[in-house]
């Protein structure tokens, strides 16, 4: 099984936090648009929008969590170039370009299979001095800033639409992680629950303010 299951299975316990991925999700996935989740993992968003009438297919190339997303009954392809290109109004990326090594090969192909206008929704970690134990364990190659990725996404010919730091508290817990936390990367369930349900609400308060400059993870949304 993939090293790293276990933290998305963990992962599905965060309901505030899923909740707040997903209605950023949907405020581009309409019924009558094509959609492809990106690095879906175990499908953990995709099944709320295909049991909603959403046309999406998962693309995952891990064997293992394709398996689970199919079994889930979720159309599955294992790589982009399963996707004939300018066939796709919309691709969301949650957490998964910074498991890539070439990053920008990945958001050229994107791009690729983009239509005109066709819409990209990214969301990764942020700030390399946040990397812990917990980035190694799921293979991480890197954190981002919003200028290094605006920069990489311009580069490939997207225009932006928004971009922002989210989870402004999250950083500190992030930080304090990196210096305090265990060095097995693995998930607490109680932390896990107590962030998910006290901290991520008061967080996102916070982002008023902050996601100009601070937080846990970068949001954006461009447009091929």
């Amino acid at each position: 099984m993939a090293r790293y299951t276990d933290n998305l299975e963990m992962m599905v316990k965060a309901r505030r936090y899923n909740n707040f991925l997903l209605s950023l999700i949907r405020k581009y996935a309409k019924q009558d648009c094509t959609v492809i989740d990106f690095g879906s993992g175990i499908g953990i968003f995709a099944r709320e929008l295909h049991g909603n009438g959403v046309h999406i297919r998962c693309v995952e190339p891990d064997p293992t969590h394709a398996a689970i997303a199919a079994a889930a009954g979720l159309p599955v392809s294992r790589s982009l170039d399963d996707i004939q290109d300018m066939s796709v109004d919309y691709i969301y990326a949650l957490n998964v370009l910074e498991h890539i090594e070439d990053d920008e090969a990945t958001l050229m192909k994107i791009w690729s299979k983009l239509k005109p206008d066709g819409v990209l929704l990214v969301y990764v970690p942020a700030f390399q001095i946040l990397y812990s134990s917990m980035d190694r364990k799921v293979g991480h190659f890197r954190r981002y800033t919003k200028r290094a990725l605006l920069e990489k996404l311009r580069k490939v010919g997207f225009h932006v639409m928004n971009a922002r730091y989210a989870d402004s508290l999250g950083f500190f817990v992030s930080l304090l992680f990196r210096f305090l936390g265990n060095n097995t990367g693995s998930l607490n369930r109680l932390g896990l629950i107590l962030y998910d349900r006290i901290i991520f609400p008061i967080s996102k308060i916070c982002d008023v303010l902050f996601s100009s400059f601070l937080g846990k993870n970068i949001i954006v949304v461009a447009r091929r």
